[in-house]
């Protein structure tokens, strides 16, 4: 039987998307490559990840990541994004590794004779043990710091790469990292020292941006801003407690590249960095889940909303300790609403649902692509959609409980098995948009109070 029931006739015609769309993947370095020695590693000695897993050799990408390369040419994929382990590139400090960045060099051209563009983030979640031991991002010297590292990689990978992230999702490193304590260094409760990790990651990135400009003055340089729905309940109170959330959580980042500062009640007892405004050339955009939001007393710890996700809405399978998030397709519109406002190309450099048995993922992405052609014709300069992930890789805190890649991956045997949902992209990409009957085989639901059904 064919991937798609074609006995339906769904209304509407096939969507084209615009010549030079990129369709990619997203990866990070520290849950593909295997056997690094970085903050996460040490947080896996002791004990935290909550599945009790341990990474070992990951995806193997360290030792043989053109296997996947393989698969993403077989796919027809045209761009990936992956990093650079700074703990790989720079294990002691001040010594850089000439062996770690001639194979980062290998990869990239790998890549290239694949015709796959590649989009190389400098840092995802993962630091040396060395830079973490003096504070991470709340050392004063830590921006320049991460300027020599930027430095030296783009030293060796700059003629193989056009568009750099400087960093991924610094909201969720300083939020799980120091007000959740999921994240290493496991701190609780500093919403204080996340605004000034936040703020020392943007002096970082300024630091960066110019850096590559300096040496490739073509390049694009940006970075990935994870962007969550917080959608109220009903009622004053729930939309008040959601704005806030969504202030706290989305907007940081944001108002520093826009004004050089937070905005109010951000600012407050916040330093203001007039040298990072304006500095990036794209968004780019993480997108995954809504979270429903009701006013409750007994939530203090989430500024007393309490966060949830309706039984009956569209989700992927649950965290070890809570539900991952909806899998909410108009999430998108949200987020490149907001990125517009800085009147530059937007990437969606991150989208995908945990979903082991490809219940979700197909819908999913039918419907991303659907929300994202629309946007274009709005007028939004969406230029690329990167799926996470390509091959199922060790989620964080959630060891390998969580499976978000188009290919399974036993990581025992290394062996991979493609899912449909990699055969649906495939698909996709060859068309370079939607067939009807893709739009006719994955509906949305009407709502999320009525039962829905994978």
């Amino acid at each position: 039987m064919s991937l798609f029931d074609q006995s339906k006739s769904p209304p509407g015609d096939d969507l084209q998307f615009p010549s030079g769309f990129l369709w990619g993947v997203a990866t990070a370095a520290h849950q593909v490559e295997g056997n690094n020695e970085n903050q996460w590693t040490a947080w896996e000695r002791a004990g935290k990840i909550k599945s009790g897993d341990l990474c070992g050799a990951a995806c193997d990408w360290w030792n043989n990541a053109e296997c996947d390369f393989d698969l993403a040419q077989e796919l027809k994929i045209n761009a990936l994004r992956l990093s650079v382990e700074w703990s790989r590139v720079e294990p002691e400090q001040g010594r850089f590794d000439a062996t770690a960045l001639a194979r980062y060099r290998q990869m990239l051209q790998g890549l290239h004779r694949r015709g796959i563009e590649p989009f190389v983030c400098l840092h995802h979640f993962s630091n040396p043990l060395w830079f973490e031991q003096q504070g991470g991002f709340l050392n004063p010297e830590a921006p320049s710091r991460f300027q020599q590292f930027t430095e030296r990689v783009v030293a060796v990978l700059g003629d193989l790469c056009n568009r750099w992230v400087t960093f991924n999702e610094p909201n969720v490193y300083a939020t799980l990292g120091y007000v959740t304590g999921e994240f290493p260094p496991g701190r609780k409760g500093e919403v204080g020292t996340a605004l000034k990790v936040m703020t020392a990651m943007a002096r970082a990135h300024a630091l960066a941006y110019r850096t590559i400009h300096e040496s490739h003055s073509q390049a694009e340089v940006g970075w990935a801003q994870h962007y969550v729905v917080f959608q109220p309940v009903g009622g004053v109170l729930d939309g008040w407690i959601a704005g806030i959330q969504s202030q706290i959580f989305n907007e940081g980042f944001f108002q520093l590249l826009e004004n050089g500062r937070f905005s109010f009640p951000l600012s407050l007892g916040a330093q203001a960095v007039p040298e990072v405004r304006g500095a990036c050339d794209f968004v780019g955009l993480n997108v995954y889940s809504r979270f429903h939001v009701t006013f409750d007393l007994k939530s203090a710890g989430q500024l007393f909303g309490r966060v949830f996700v309706p039984d009956e809405a569209p989700q992927g399978d649950c965290g070890m300790e809570k539900p991952f998030g909806e899998a909410f397709p108009g999430g998108i519109r949200n987020a490149v609403k907001r990125a517009s406002r800085m009147e530059k190309p937007i990437y969606i450099l991150e989208n995908g649902v945990p979903d082991a048995k490809d219940r979700v993922r197909p819908w999913l992405i039918v419907n991303v692509v659907q929300e994202m052609y629309k946007l274009i014709q709005e007028g939004q300069p969406i230029r690329g959609y990167f799926h996470w992930t390509l091959t199922d890789n060790f989620e964080w805190a959630e060891g390998w409980n969580l499976r978000f890649g188009l290919v399974a991956l036993d990581p025992v045997t290394q062996k991979r098995t493609l899912r449909p949902s990699a055969y649906l992209y495939r698909e996709i990409i060859h068309r370079n948009g939607l067939s009807k009957e893709m739009i006719g085989q994955y509906p949305l639901p009407n709502s999320v109070s009525a039962p829905w059904q994978p």
